[in-house]
């Protein structure tokens, strides 16, 4: 073999070398991006929270009817008005019913006024008596004469009491007929704000026939006290108290997190869902002007806190994977896989009590493609800016 063939060979072989060293390394694979955050302390809660949309619901409301029937012949107050105690919210036709009272009114100044001259009879046959009991003592009075006069002021007395009786009669039938005279009357039962008004002046309205519910004439609703009402489910349920804290979000408040307090937790289970069984919370909030621009009817979310730790190892709960796994990023740019152990956590915290120190690097995107136990990556710090 020549010395040019040799040499011919030579350069065909580093070509070849080279060649294939180029081809690998374009053909490895680029680093995976993560987004990653450092083990830290800071506060830690145990929550839970809703698994439906809950409701804002007022402390006091109440759709109002008239117990009779009839025609609607004023209607002081429209949607939208406040109104007090009391406050007359629709009449309907009573001048029939009017006229009763006033009858009764009429009966009971008769009766008074027939009490009181009785009553004056009785008192002079009283004194008429005593002032012959005192002419007897002189002799100048026979006994007949004062036997007549004692029983005269004794049945004028007894008189008097039925006068007395009969004007209480007369006075228990005027409030009988005042009552009549209500029931076409339909007042403010507590300070509020008239939500609805179901009818105009001359048309009629009927109760609601036993068993089938209709639209109540006025619905009154008392916007100063307002609660969030919301479903827990029942595997959840037993561990929420009342008194303790919550928070409450709105989708009509996006950007607001308002502090409650668990006011009730229903006594029972609501099974409407035969395969999502859930149990009604109430809370309330913790400052009542939160809620003075707030509506009942709303949709609200809750998040009640079970536990808290002021000053626990913490991780972004997206973090952790299925067995209590976490990705770490090595210092070599592989990803590494490390079990640990979890104490109290919700949705954004978890707390670790094993497995992780103060700084160590986790990654939080487990979710995007590739990212897997051994591969290489490199830090999405663009991500990690706006995130």
């Amino acid at each position: 073999m020549t010395t040019k063939r040799i040499k011919l060979i030579v350069i065909l072989i580093l070509v070849a070398v080279i060649t294939a060293g180029l081809v690998a390394w374009l053909g490895r694979s680029k680093p995976v991006k993560v987004i990653v955050k450092q083990v830290g302390y800071g506060i830690v809660q145990d929550t839970v929270a809703n698994t439906r949309a809950g409701t804002i619901k007022a402390c006091q409301r109440a759709g109002l009817s008239p117990s009779i029937g009839g025609q609607i012949i004023q209607l002081p107050v429209k949607e939208g008005d406040s109104v007090k105690t009391g406050q007359l919210l629709m009449e309907l036709w009573n001048i029939d019913r009017v006229a009763q009272v006033e009858l009764a009114q009429s009966q009971v100044k008769s009766s008074e006024a027939s009490a009181r001259q009785i009553c004056v009879r009785a008192d002079n046959a009283y004194r008429e008596s005593q002032r012959l009991q005192k002419l007897k003592k002189q002799g100048l009075a026979s006994e007949e004469a004062i036997d007549k006069a004692q029983s005269e002021a004794r049945a004028q007395k007894a008189a008097c009491h039925a006068a007395q009786a009969n004007t209480e009669v007369s006075k228990s039938q005027l409030e009988v007929a005042r009552a009549v005279l209500d029931r076409t009357r339909l007042t403010a039962p507590f300070d509020g704000i008239v939500a609805e008004i179901n009818g105009e002046v001359g048309e009629f309205v009927t109760p609601s026939p036993v068993g089938i519910p209709t639209p109540p004439a006025v619905d009154l609703v008392d916007i100063a006290c307002l609660y969030v009402s919301a479903p827990i489910d029942e595997v959840d349920a037993p561990r929420i108290r009342v008194g303790m804290p919550a928070r409450i979000s709105l989708d009509a408040f996006a950007k607001k997190i308002f502090d409650g307090t668990v006011s009730r937790v229903a006594p029972y289970v609501l099974d409407i869902e035969k395969q999502s069984r859930t149990v009604d919370v109430e809370v309330r909030f913790s400052n009542k002007s939160d809620a003075s621009n707030m509506l009942p009817g709303y949709s609200a979310d809750i998040e009640v806190i079970l536990a808290e730790r002021d000053h626990a190892l913490r991780i972004p709960t997206e973090a952790v994977l299925e067995g209590n796994k976490v990705l770490l990023l090595g210092v070599d740019g592989v990803l590494q896989e490390r079990e640990i152990k979890t104490g109290i956590g919700n949705w954004a915290w978890t707390e670790v009590t094993a497995g992780l120190a103060e700084g160590d690097e986790v990654v939080t995107s487990v979710d995007r493609t590739g990212v897997i136990a051994g591969a290489t990556a490199e830090p999405d710090t663009q991500a990690a800016n706006d995130d």
